[in-house]
């Protein structure tokens, strides 16, 4: 049996508060994309890049604009995903149900919004006419 030890550059729990600091930054980088609308939260699901392996889906939905816990809560619970469930341990199955529901809640958002000027002149158009 050969036994090698490794020469670390400093204590173990410096490495670690360095390590934790990296992620906590890099993770506050990605949730300011998100609620910036740089990156949707759908591709974030999808593509989980290292920095949100950790996080859990409730954290990274309620980054979006205008997400609250009680949104969050109704999407999950919609798609039987647990709040705390991190994004490294989803599976294949769950990352692509939860990134549709996201983009089929992105477009009808869009669609009512393109709606509503419509319907809120209509009684107004009809008095002119």
């Amino acid at each position: 049996m050969h036994a090698e030890a490794r020469i670390s550059p400093g204590p173990q729990h410096l490495r670690a508060l360095e390590r934790a600091n990296a992620v906590r930054l890099a993770r506050a980088d990605l949730k300011r994309r998100v609620a910036e609308g740089d990156v949707s939260a759908a591709e974030v699901i999808l593509s989980s890049p290292w920095e949100a392996e950790s996080m859990t889906v409730s954290d990274l939905l309620t980054s979006q604009k205008r997400w609250g816990s009680t949104r969050c809560r109704k999407l999950l619970q919609g798609a039987l995903i647990p709040e705390n469930k991190t994004l490294g341990s989803m599976t294949e199955r769950q990352r692509r149900a939860l990134a549709e529901m996201l983009r089929d809640g992105e477009a009808s958002c869009r669609t009512d919004v393109a709606e509503e000027p419509s319907q809120a002149l209509e009684p107004v158009l009809a008095g002119v006419a």
